[in-house]
């Protein structure tokens, strides 16, 4: 438990940076999400059990963390993040380095990706989505 709660603090520690970004809530997301499926899938399958708990809770807390437009590409952000980080942290420094790369790689992950989101679809102004409502003052007569 005291191992969990050390790596989520500094999954939210380097988090800090992606929510001066303004993307804060899916690298929290993420962060956490990585850091506690990363515990839980070591728990029960070892280190492939633990990046496939960091990819899944990553996804999953990036996604609820990011905004509406945005939730698809934080949680693949998130979740790619998170695995990629699990993966790494566990060949530099086992289990732990296992669980701080997934808070790391999630958190970055999913700030990534929310910011992507955001910049592909977070705005009315084009895209084809704008309908022209004006009708026409002159009718044929």
């Amino acid at each position: 438990m005291r191992l969990t709660l050390s790596t989520a603090f500094l999954g939210l520690l380097v988090a800090q940076g992606a929510m001066a970004a303004g993307n804060g809530d899916a690298a929290v997301g993420g962060g956490l999400g990585g850091v506690l499926g990363n515990v839980v899938g070591g728990q029960l399958g070892g280190s492939t059990g633990a990046a496939v708990g960091a990819g899944v809770g990553g996804a999953a807390g990036s996604a609820v963390g990011a905004r509406k437009g945005s939730r698809t590409e934080a949680a693949v952000g998130g979740g790619l993040g998170a695995t990629g980080g699990s993966v790494i942290g566990n060949s530099l420094g086992g289990s732990t380095g296992s669980a701080i790369g997934a808070g790391v790689g999630g958190a970055a992950g999913g700030a990534v990706g929310s910011s992507l989101g955001d910049d592909r679809g977070g705005s009315h102004s084009g895209g084809g989505n704008y309908k022209h409502k004006h009708k026409n003052k002159y009718k044929h007569r």
